[in-house]
């Protein structure tokens, strides 16, 4: 028997369903994908949105705060410039009262000089008056004194010193060194106002040193009173090289009261002192110098070195000393001064080959 042979269907009803569906499948996949992506892009889309209106608004609130910074920055300039014109005022007026301290320190100072001023001079009347009476006393007692003297010390001293003479020179030094006894302090005091320099003790030591010596000048004679520094000079106005009568007393109260006017001051200069007494005509018969050391200048003045040693004020005192005429005593009274070690031997010794003498008095003398 012979079997019949069945025709196979490759697409049958069955297949093309399956392929239906499964391109229904891919076609619903797609249109979900394709919503979802739409979904997610409007998403996206409305948070740009956003985003972008939240910038807008930081940068309204931008705009908001430059304008309340630029409002802050005018107010601020303004604040600037009334406080730099604040500080102007306020630095006139610091320079204003500067300038009312300043002169207020000036008008202190110049009526503290007022007062030493009176004070000198109230000293000075002082020791006017004491003269006045030891010559009024003196007179009356011998007659042979036209000044009179009445000192503060109360010892008695044989001082060796010859007033005597027809020709009687005094010759004071008036360098700045007969304002203290030492150098340091010399410095100092001329760094200070006149007046104070006038009441240095050692200064008014000398003023009584020169009181005394014309108290002890006889009336029947004549005298000069010469001041030298770097240059000698008479003390009495119109008097250089002329004698004066020791009987003027007024003469000699104005050769005495010009001296007290003198403020020490600059070097010392012996050699133009003697060149002084030699332009005298006729020349002293005796001659006292008060001074407090060795020379510090010649004739002229040194040209580069502004200082010098103990061996070369030596040499000034030995080139000066050779002008002076052996003749005539000199007399020496050294006052005390530092840092000259070899003056009271040469005054000594210039003062042995005249004939004169020399002391150095204490400090309690006249």
């Amino acid at each position: 028997m012979t079997m019949a042979r069945r025709k196979t269907e490759i697409f049958s009803m069955s297949f093309l369903d399956c392929i239906t569906c499964a391109f229904g499948s891919v076609v619903l996949v797609y249109t979900l994908i394709n919503a979802h992506g739409g979904l997610r892009h409007a998403t996206e889309s409305q948070a740009l949105h956003a985003e972008v209106s939240r910038l807008e608004q930081q940068v309204l609130d931008g705009y908001q705060q430059l304008v309340v910074l630029r409002n802050s920055l005018i107010q601020a300039d303004e604040e600037q410039a009334r406080t730099e014109g604040l500080g102007t005022r306020v630095l006139s007026e610091t320079e204003r009262m500067k300038q009312q301290l300043t002169d207020a320190d000036k008008e202190a100072l110049s009526r503290r000089e007022a007062i030493e001023r009176l004070k000198a001079d109230l000293k000075s009347l002082e020791e006017d008056a004491r003269r006045l009476e030891g010559a009024s006393k003196d007179a009356g007692a011998s007659g042979t004194r036209v000044h009179g003297f009445v000192g503060t010390g109360d010892r008695q001293y044989l001082t060796g010193l010859r007033i005597g003479g027809e020709r009687i020179l005094l010759l004071v030094d008036v360098s700045a060194s007969m304002l203290d006894e030492t150098v340091v302090n010399v410095i100092r005091m001329r760094n200070m106002s006149d007046t104070r320099k006038r009441m240095s003790e050692k200064w008014r030591r000398t003023l009584s040193t020169v009181d005394w010596l014309a108290a002890q000048m006889p009336l029947d004679g004549q005298f000069q009173i010469y001041a030298f520094n770097t240059r000698a000079w008479a003390l009495h106005p119109d008097s250089d090289g002329k004698w004066l009568k020791t009987s003027d007393s007024n003469a000699l109260i104005e050769a005495l009261s010009n001296l007290r006017k003198i403020v020490p001051a600059e070097g010392t200069n012996i050699e133009n002192a003697f060149i002084a007494l030699n332009q005298m005509n006729p020349r002293p018969d005796n001659v006292i110098m008060v001074t407090d050391g060795l020379p510090t200048q010649g004739t002229s003045a040194p040209l580069i070195r502004k200082t010098i040693d103990g061996d070369g004020r030596l040499k000034l005192f030995e080139r000066a000393f050779a002008r002076y005429p052996r003749s005539i005593p000199l007399n020496i009274i050294l006052m005390p001064m530092e840092g000259d070690p070899m003056a009271p031997s040469a005054f000594w010794v210039a003062a042995r080959s005249t004939g004169g003498s020399f002391m150095s008095p204490s400090k309690d003398w006249p």
